[in-house]
């Protein structure tokens, strides 16, 4: 469905004013010059009407390069949208972009302007959604896939934002750094070209709903957040939203100026920053000091609201601990996380060294049967190698994206998922056959 935006600025109205305003102000000054020189002179009338034409035309540049800058989801008018579109309205698979921007945010973070490069359309994403970017970087043996949150919602859209924490390795463990983020931070520049695949994910909003939201985060799990607190502000601007974000102090706070800008244009956004080492400069900018926890969230909101966690594995455990002592139910609260937690859930079939050594996957909707080996990894890793790319995110049996539905056959896990798996399907990234054969409806 096509989204519309209200009493939004037209790109050749806003070059039209400036064209005219360029070219009043260079008829006064061509008028002044001809006076002081000679009304009569011919070289000074030609000069002053070039000076106009000039002035129209810079004018309408001017006009053209504001609107270029200003388009970004902080800048957007009310919307009214219909369904909500998905990424595979469009394509599906992977689709090259340019790096049209780059821009540091942080010491940190950085943010990455994705545009197509086939100049083709974009769908409007669901906020909360991320996209999967796919890397070729020197001294891996195959391509390196990570997915990373959406953090803006410009409407229309015209790019694609990816805000990225370099991810250093941890002090005093034998662990190597993130291999895409430093790689994206150093190598990866306005003009490069990465695969992309459409934006997916199901830690959403619903910004139609009118119970309070509150979206809870730190450190660069604000990027989802971002996303969400703009689509609800301009979606639907009556719902009561409460931005809380905690972080160290003002060198590691990314877009805190655009959120304090977005809750001036809508008073129903309510924001709250925490800083756990607050500087002196850092004063006025903060709104109390230490983490933030479930008492904090007490404290500010009643429990009759939808809460949205994103953040460090430890911030993630103490809040939800702390929601579920206060009162709120499961159901309303929503995280996304991709580390590793202990599953309460039955034990499935785990894969040992001596399981199945080969078998026959069939990919359904692909129309392809091909032999799988031992060698070949997970039922994901196998399909991707065969350009056949189904969803995922975590690659741990955390998100439950990959979720697949199995026609024929069983498998065995390497490890036990965590997220909730319907009866006659599996987690394909933690999945190996343990039968001969495997139908997927793929």
């Amino acid at each position: 469905m096509r989204t519309k935006v209200n009493n939004a600025n037209n790109i050749f109205l806003n070059s039209a004013k400036c064209a005219g305003a360029g070219f009043a102000i260079a008829t006064i000054l061509s008028g002044i010059i001809i006076g002081l020189v000679s009304p009569k002179e011919k070289a000074a009338s030609r000069w002053g009407v070039s000076a106009a034409l000039l002035g129209l035309v810079g004018g309408g540049a001017i006009g053209l390069i504001q609107k270029r800058q200003s388009q970004s989801g902080l800048d957007n008018e009310q919307i009214t949208t219909d369904l909500q579109p998905t990424g595979e309205t469009y394509w599906k698979g992977w689709r090259n972009f340019t790096v049209a921007h780059k821009v540091k945010e942080t010491e940190e973070i950085t943010s990455f302007y994705l545009e197509p490069q086939d100049r083709g359309e974009l769908p409007q994403f669901e906020p909360g959604q991320f996209l999967t970017l796919k890397l070729d970087i020197p001294g891996q043996e195959k391509p390196v896939i990570r997915t990373y949150s959406l953090s803006d919602y410009p409407v229309p859209v015209a790019y694609y934002r990816l805000s990225i924490k370099r991810e250093l390795a941890p002090s005093g463990l034998n662990v190597m750094a993130g291999i895409a983020s430093n790689y994206l931070h150093d190598h990866i520049y306005e003009g490069s070209v990465i695969a992309v695949r459409p934006p997916s994910g199901k830690f959403v909003i619903d910004v139609h709903k009118s119970v309070p939201a509150v979206l809870i985060s730190n450190g660069v799990g604000i990027t989802p957040m971002i996303s969400m607190a703009i689509a609800c502000c301009y979606i639907n601007p009556n719902r009561p939203i409460w931005f809380v974000h905690g972080t160290r102090n003002g060198l590691s706070h990314a877009f805190r100026d655009d959120i304090l800008a977005l809750a001036q244009k809508h008073p129903n956004l309510h924001v709250h920053f925490a800083y756990s080492r607050p500087r002196p400069e850092d004063n006025g900018f903060y709104h109390s000091e230490g983490y933030v926890d479930s008492q904090k969230i007490k404290q500010l909101v009643g429990k009759e609201a939808e809460f949205f966690l994103c953040g460090s594995p430890s911030f993630m455990q103490s809040l939800q601990s702390g929601l579920k002592m206060w009162g709120v139910p499961d159901n309303q609260v929503f995280y996304e996380s991709f580390e590793r937690r202990a599953s309460n859930s039955i034990e499935p079939q785990i894969a040992t060294n001596k399981g199945i050594g080969e078998a026959q996957i069939v990919f359904a909707e692909s129309n392809r049967e091909l032999t799988w080996t031992i060698n070949d990894g997970t039922l994901l890793e196998f399909a991707e190698a065969n350009d056949i790319n189904p969803p995922f995110s975590c690659r741990s049996g955390i998100c439950g994206t990959c979720t697949c539905k199995i026609i024929e056959g069983e498998v065995a896990y390497q490890q036990a998922p965590t997220a909730a798996i319907e009866s006659g399907s599996a987690l394909i990234c933690i999945s190996k056959p343990r039968t001969s054969k495997v139908i997927l409806a793929l």
